[in-house]
């Protein structure tokens, strides 16, 4: 639930960053998965990439989770592989939190200028 909910706290993130930044998702029967490859994305005079190719991997493991956890009613989650994401996600969060700061650094110089 815990993994669940930290993918869809980041994924509430990355749709404030789209709306802010950028048009729509064309194709919104992919819209998780679209979303998350826009945060890859250097947008040219818009805004830097929000997410590094490590951040992004990472992500989108989650984000695979949590469509198996939100939309699997007869699925059993195996305990061995939510406990190897937990640790992968504890073991990478550096990445993302670096490439959070890095995405901050270029609001808040944004708004100085």
């Amino acid at each position: 639930y815990l993994l669940h909910n930290l993918y869809c706290a980041l994924e509430d993130l990355f749709q404030e960053i789209a709306k802010t930044f950028e048009n729509r998702i064309e194709d919104l029967s992919k819209y998780h998965r679209e979303l998350l490859k826009r945060m890859q994305l250097d947008v040219p005079g818009i805004r830097p990439r929000v997410l590094s190719k490590e951040s992004y991997l990472i992500l989108d493991e989650l984000r695979g989770f949590r469509h198996i956890f939100r939309h699997s009613y007869d699925y059993e989650l195996a305990p061995d592989r939510v406990k190897s994401l937990k640790q992968k996600i504890l073991t990478n969060w550096r990445y993302i939190e670096r490439d959070l700061d890095i995405f901050i650094d270029f609001l808040q110089g944004a708004m100085k200028d």
